[in-house]
């Protein structure tokens, strides 16, 4: 499923995503949240951009709200950088950072869709690049890391 699929994409700047429309997707917008939840429920879509940092509503929370009422629908999250906190990864299908540019956010929406039109089932034979899977936790602070690395420097002195 990838041309002729409705987008909504719920952006800062929906400009910055005219690889999509280009791409032969119909492009539904929304500059922030409220605007995005109310189109969401309006007009039926096949899958969702949502950039995390859309002011007083963020991503996270949106994307929350969302999936309580269409589960099934994909999300793919927009973000600075792929430090999150795991509340917004919750709800969320993939997370894409800006800096990957838009070729990698087209994949990954053609990955979800592509997912969502998968027979039950065959989701879990269908690789995920690295690049677009979900982290499950945020990275470690340097005290949990150093923490681990006494761990194994210790483990490594009784052997």
């Amino acid at each position: 499923m990838a041309a002729n699929s409705t987008l909504l994409c719920i952006h800062r700047d929906p400009a910055q995503l005219g690889l999509l429309e280009q791409s032969g997707y119909e492009l539904l917008t929304a500059t922030n949240g409220r605007e995005g939840l109310r189109l969401f429920m309006s007009r039926p879509v096949d899958a969702i951009v949502l950039d995390y940092h859309l002011g007083l509503l963020d991503g996270g929370v949106v994307a929350a709200e969302i999936k309580k009422v269409k589960p099934q629908v994909p999300i793919v999250m927009v973000a600075q950088d792929l430090d999150l906190p795991v509340s917004a990864l919750r709800s969320v299908d993939a997370v894409v950072a800006r800096r990957d540019g838009p070729d990698l956010l087209l994949a990954t929406i053609r990955s979800v869709l592509d997912v969502r039109g998968a027979p039950p089932g065959d989701e879990k034979l269908m690789p995920t690049p690295a690049a677009h899977q979900r982290r499950p936790n945020r990275s470690w602070d340097g005290k949990e890391r150093r923490q681990a690395n006494l761990a194994r420097g210790a483990a490594g002195k009784r052997e």
